[in-house]
């Protein structure tokens, strides 16, 4: 045992121990279906959702949402993040309001941004957008002030551009954390979705669970979990994939991102 553990991942070894604790809990205990349904009342569920076709409609809403909000977020986070390097004015002007804004949860502006962009596509995108936006503005600003001054000093001895230096030195300084707020812009952008989804909603994930709760279809509520779960660390691993192809010098593991 010791050295299949040591061989290959622990991950699938966990899996199966935790879904046999759940069904010797349930078994054990009788617990009403309606409150912790087994993993066969489960499976049966997710099998029934794929079928009719209902699962992949809510993962591809969801997925599409998720993915405009963390794009929306990564463009605007990165250009406030460098405007702020260049401009220091900029900087001590925008910055209070910014600090200001994210101390508030972005499903505290549920309400508003339903006034102001109606109960569409835009009020969803634009609260992932919110939840993502700071992991990668503080990553970003973060990686630029640990930018070495040497370097930019050498740079600028050198002849080198202003944009050059951005290009060739500060960026790739900054590239680790960069990637550590990019990664946990995406969990946070899960969060988030699933929290706009609840509210006017027809479609996605969200909308899956909230319906599923008020039929008291636990099963559907759990499978709906799960779902998020496994999308959430499948992007998770496919980022660390893309950016150890992208910039293979920069070390991406689970919780550090650092150079090689």
């Amino acid at each position: 045992m010791k050295r299949l553990i040591a061989a290959g991942p622990i991950w699938p070894l966990v899996a199966i121990l935790i879904v046999a604790i759940w069904a010797a809990g349930v078994a054990l205990t009788g617990v009403s279906r309606a409150l912790l349904p087994s993993p066969a009342l489960v499976a049966d569920a997710m099998f029934e959702l794929v079928a009719e076709g209902a699962l992949a409609k809510h993962v591809r809403v969801s997925v599409v949402r998720l993915a405009w909000g963390f794009a929306l977020s990564t463009a605007l986070a990165l250009i406030v993040a460098f405007a702020f390097a260049r401009v220091a004015l900029l900087r001590r002007i925008v910055e209070p309001p910014l600090e200001f804004l994210r101390q508030i949860p972005p499903l505290a502006m549920i309400p508003l941004l339903i006034l102001w962009l109606g109960i569409g596509e835009a009020q969803k995108i634009g609260i992932i957008t919110l939840a993502c936006f700071f992991p990668i503005f503080l990553g970003t600003t973060g990686g630029i002030a640990q930018c070495d001054p040497k370097l930019i000093e050498v740079g600028r001895v050198s002849g080198l551009s202003p944009g050059a230096i951005l290009r060739r030195i500060v960026l790739p300084s900054a590239l680790p954390s960069v990637v550590i707020g990019l990664r946990i812009a995406l969990g946070q952008g899960w969060r988030a979705l699933v929290g706009a989804e609840l509210v006017a909603s027809s479609a996605g994930l969200g909308y899956m669970i909230e319906d599923a709760q008020n039929l008291a279809r636990t099963d559907i509520v759990v499978v709906g979990v799960i779902v998020i779960g496994t999308l959430g660390l499948a992007t998770d691993f496919l980022f660390r994939r893309a950016i150890a192809a992208a910039w293979p010098w920069v070390r991406v593991e689970h919780g550090a991102e650092t150079h090689a």
